[in-house]
């Protein structure tokens, strides 16, 4: 596997780890270890589920199609819905509880955490490459955009 990927696992883990934390927080049921482990291991299941099946589908495409951990499409999209998907099941499974509400609120910040890194990765990557394109936008300040307008007009575009 590749050290982008490994990264891009790594950061899936550690925002699981964040939504279990936080949400121990807000139910006062504290932050012991094994609390932590005990509501942490399904979502963290469905999480390896998720990475796996994205690996299987990598390998089977030989090198062709989009492969990125750090895409929204697939990746973030597959990682976030196995891991609320399968995370749920086992903790319907082992008597831990799924309320409609839980599995709103695991869908809701889940999406924002798996999902959300990502979009944030994708813009400072088009940022970054419009910057690499146009030097003079890093030389303007953000507020002074009369001479950001002279500047794209003394280019020609």
């Amino acid at each position: 596997m590749r050290s982008r990927s490994w990264l891009a696992v790594a950061l899936d883990v550690a925002l699981v780890l964040a939504f279990v934390v936080i949400g121990r927080a807000s139910h006062t049921k504290g932050e012991a270890l094994g609390g932590i482990a005990s509501t942490a291991w399904p979502f963290l299941a469905g999480l390896g589920t998720g990475w796996l099946a994205l690996f299987l589908r990598w390998s089977r495409a030989g090198g062709s199609g989009r492969q990125s951990p750090f895409a929204v499409m697939p990746s973030g999209v597959v990682a976030w819905l196995a891991t609320v998907m399968v995370g749920m099941t086992l903790r319907d499974v082992c008597g831990q509880g799924t309320a409609i509400a839980f599995i709103v609120v695991a869908l809701t910040f889940l999406g924002l955490f798996l999902l959300g890194w990502r979009l944030l990765f994708h813009g400072a990557s088009l940022l970054a490459h419009h910057q690499l394109r146009h030097p003079f936008y890093t030389s303007c300040s953000p507020v002074c955009p009369r001479r950001a307008t002279e500047l794209i007009a003394a280019d020609g575009r």
